[in-house]
C-alpha cells in the first residue's frame, strides 16, 4: 500500500475507535492526568474530614507508590534529573498519612534519604509548605500577616486582586486566610517530619526579593494601618470572594487544587466539617477520581469540553460531514456548554457579552480563549447551515475578539492582566502564574482560527497587531515559547500555523528561521520530542525519544510551508502511522503544561487528537 492509502486507512481506523468511546451525550472523556499533588492532597483531606473509603485510599496510595523511582524520589516527567523534591515530600507525607506505609518501610527510607540529600523541607515549593503548615507539620512564616484591608481595594486599583491571574487569585486567597488565622488541623496523629528539616527555621519566600518587594512591604504596612473595621471587612470580602466562585459541583473555580485550599480556608473561618459547602466541595473533588493503569488518580479538572472540541474539529478536518452522528452529537454537546454568565473576565472587559466556553464539563462561568477558539472551529460547519448554531458561533467570535489584549496578543483567560511588576513577588513560579499575559500559543491558534473560519480580512488592524506581537516575540533560534504545552515545539507549531494562515509568506525571514529550527530537531525515527525541562530552563531541551503529539505539531506546522512529499514530512507521517507500536514512555510522556517545574499533564486525548489532525491535513494538502 502506498503512503496515501496507509494514511487514509489509519485515519479511518482512528475515527472508528473514537466512535466506540464517544459518550451518549456526544462528548469524549479522557483522563486529565496531572502530577501526584492532587492524589497526595486527597489522602490528607480524607483524613481531615474523617471520610473512610479503604478502596479509594488504597487505589490512590497504590498509584503514588507505583511512580517512585529506584533512588527513592518521584519525578514529574520521565527524564527529570534525579527527581523532584516537592513531589517526593508530597508522596512521603501522604503515604505515611494513609497508614499503608510506615517510616521504617524500605520505600519510605529511600524517599527520606533523597529528601535529606536535597536540602529537606526548606527547598520545597511554597504551596506544599502551605499544606504542611495546615497540618501542623511545620510553622507558618513568622511575623507575616497579610493586611486584610487589601480585599477592600477597588477592582480598578493598580495592585488590586484582579490584577492577578484568575488561577493565582483562587489559590492565594484561601492560603492568605489560612496563614492569617494560623489554622492547623490535627488529623494525622503523631505523624512528624522533623527528620526532614535541616533547621527549625523555614524561609517561605525567595531570598532575592528586590526593590519591588520592599515597595510591597511598605504598601502592606499602610494597608495594615487601616482601622480594624477594614481588616474585619477584608475577611468578609475574602470569604464572599470564595463563596461567589463555587461551581455547580461544589468545587472552587472547578479546580481540585484550589478547592483543597478553599476547604481549609473555610474551616479556618469557623465552618464545620459537616457543613454543606464543605461536603459539596469534597464530593466535587471526589467526582474527579478516575481509574488509571497505575491506580486511582484525582484529576485536577476533567477536560471534556477541551477534548470534545478538538476531537470534533479533527474528525471534521478528516472529512467526516456534520450530519454523521459522531460529529452532530459532539456539536450538540458543545453548543450546550456555551456560557451565559458573566465571570471575573468581565472586570477587564466590562462591555463584553458572554459567549465563551470553558475547559471542563461543569465549568459554567470561567471561559478561556483556548477552549473558545477550539469549540468555534468545531462549530463552524454547523454554523453555516443552522441559525441557532450561527448565532452562538457569532457570540463566541465576538467574545474571543473582546478579550484580545491591548498589545495585540491573546492570554489564556482574561484581558490585560499584564502587570509585570507583580511577577516580582517573592514566591516560586511568580513569573509563570501571577499574571495572564499574551502567549504565542494562544495568539497563533486564534490567528489561525480567524483566518480560516471567519470573514475577517488579514488587513484588519486587530490581525496586524496580533501578527506584529508574534513576530516580536520569536526566540533568537527561530522558535516560540508555548505556555500551555511542552513547550517550544508547541509554541512554534501554533505561531507558524497562525502566521501562515493570515498570509505571512513562507519565505518571510521569521518563517524560514522557524522552519530551519524545526527541521533540525527531527529524530532518526521521524518524530520529534521535547523535555519537560524546557520551560524550567527557559530554552529548548531535547527529549531522547519522540512523542506522537509533539511530532504531530511539528508536521502540522511544516505542512503549511513545505510540500507533502517532502522527506522530513513523510518520515514524520511514518512515525505517526507506527503509533500503536511505540513504547509506553513515548505514549505517556506529559506534553501538557500547567506550571513549569511543578505541574505537568499527560492528556490521554492528545495521542488521538493531534496525530489525527496532522494526518488529515497531510491527506487534504
Amino acid at each position: 500500500m502506498d503512503l496515501e492509502s496507509l494514511v487514509s486507512q489509519n485515519i479511518e481506523d482512528r475515527i472508528n475507535q473514537l466512535r466506540t468511546i464517544q459518550k451518549e451525550n456526544g462528548s469524549w472523556e479522557f483522563c486529565f492526568e496531572g502530577s501526584i499533588m492532587t492524589d497526595c492532597n486527597m489522602i490528607l483531606l480524607m483524613k481531615d474530614l474523617e471520610y473512610i473509603d479503604e478502596d479509594l485510599c488504597n487505589g490512590i496510595a497504590y498509584r503514588i507508590i507505583h511512580f517512585q523511582q529506584p533512588n527513592g524520589a518521584w519525578k514529574l516527567y520521565e527524564d527529570e534529573k534525579n527527581g523532584n523534591l516537592t513531589a517526593t515530600v508530597q508522596a512521603y507525607v501522604a503515604l505515611l498519612a494513609s497508614e499503608k506505609y510506615t517510616r521504617d518501610h524500605p520505600n519510605m527510607k529511600k524517599a527520606e534519604q533523597f529528601i535529606v540529600r536535597n536540602g529537606g523541607i526548606k527547598n520545597t515549593h511554597f504551596m506544599l509548605k502551605m499544606m504542611l503548615a495546615i497540618h501542623g507539620l511545620i510553622e507558618y512564616p513568622k511575623f507575616f500577616h497579610f493586611p486584610m484591608s487589601y480585599f477592600c481595594l477597588p477592582e480598578n486599583m493598580p495592585l488590586s486582586l484582579f490584577e492577578l491571574s484568575n488561577y493565582a487569585r483562587v489559590h492565594l486567597v484561601p492560603m492568605i486566610l489560612c496563614i492569617n488565622k494560623r489554622f492547623k488541623i490535627k488529623s494525622l496523629g503523631n505523624l512528624k517530619i522533623d527528620h526532614l528539616m535541616h533547621s527549625n527555621y523555614i524561609d517561605w519566600f525567595n531570598e532575592d526579593r528586590g526593590s519591588f518587594y520592599q515597595f510591597l512591604k511598605d504598601e502592606g504596612k499602610k494597608l495594615a494601618s487601616y482601622p480594624q473595621y477594614f481588616q474585619q471587612k477584608g475577611y468578609e470580602k475574602a470569604e464572599k470572594f470564595i463563596l461567589d466562585r463555587i461551581e455547580t459541583n461544589g468545587t472552587f473555580y472547578s479546580y481540585a487544587s484550589s478547592t483543597f485550599y478553599m476547604i481549609y480556608a473555610l474551616l479556618s473561618l469557623g465552618y464545620e466539617k459537616t457543613s454543606e459547602v464543605i461536603q459539596n466541595a469534597f464530593n466535587g473533588i471526589l467526582s474527579y477520581a478516575t481509574d488509571t493503569n497505575e491506580g486511582i488518580h484525582i484529576q485536577n479538572s476533567p477536560s471534556a469540553v477541551w477534548d470534545t472540541a478538538l476531537l470534533s474539529y479533527a474528525i471534521q478536518e478528516a472529512g467526516i460531514p456534520i450530519n454523521e452522528p459522531i460529529v452532530s452529537k459532539s456539536v450538540s454537546y458543545l453548543v450546550s456548554k456555551q456560557q451565559s454568565m458573566k465571570g471575573d473576565w468581565s472586570i477587564h472587559a466590562k462591555n463584553l457579552m458572554p459567549g465563551g466556553w470553558g475547559f471542563s464539563d461543569i465549568n459554567s462561568f470561567i471561559p478561556d480563549n483556548d477552549d473558545t477558539g477550539a469549540t468555534l472551529r468545531a462549530l463552524t460547519n454547523s454554523a453555516i447551515v443552522g441559525s441557532e448554531e450561527k448565532e452562538r458561533w457569532m457570540k463566541g467570535v465576538n467574545f474571543l475578539f473582546g478579550l484580545q489584549n491591548n498589545d495585540g496578543g491573546w492570554a489564556a483567560f482574561e484581558k490585560d492582566v499584564t502587570n509585570k511588576w507583580l511577577t516580582m513577588l517573592p514566591i516560586e513560579n511568580a513569573r509563570d502564574a501571577i499574571i495572564d499575559p499574551s502567549t504565542p500559543d494562544l495568539t497563533g491558534r486564534i490567528l489561525e482560527f480567524i483566518a480560516h473560519y471567519t470573514s475577517i480580512k488579514n488587513e484588519d488592524k486587530r490581525i496586524e497587531k496580533a501578527v506584529n506581537w508574534l513576530l516580536k516575540h520569536q526566540e533568537k533560534n527561530g522558535s516560540w515559547y508555548g505556555r500551555w504545552g511542552i513547550c517550544y515545539l508547541y509554541g512554534t507549531w501554533a505561531a507558524i500555523t497562525g502566521l501562515r494562515a493570515v498570509g505571512v509568506s513562507k519565505n518571510h525571514e521569521s518563517i524560514r528561521k522557524a522552519e530551519k529550527w524545526l527541521v533540525g530537531l527531527q529524530h532518526e525515527d521521524g518524530g520529534w520530542g521535547e523535555s519537560g525541562y524546557s520551560p524550567v530552563k527557559e530554552s529548548f531541551e531535547p527529549l531522547k525519544y519522540s512523542t506522537p503529539s509533539q511530532t504531530a505539531w511539528a508536521i502540522d506546522a511544516l505542512l503549511t510551508i513545505r510540500d507533502k512529499d517532502d522527506e522530513t514530512i513523510q518520515k514524520g507521517i511514518q512515525y505517526l502511522l507506527n503509533q500503536q507500536n511505540l513504547p509506553n514512555k513515548e505514549i505517556t510522556y506529559p506534553t501538557g503544561l500547567g506550571l513549569p517545574g511543578q505541574f505537568y499533564i499527560n492528556y490521554h486525548s492528545y495521542n488521538h487528537i493531534y496525530p489525527l489532525l496532522a494526518l488529515a491535513h497531510y491527506k487534504n494538502k
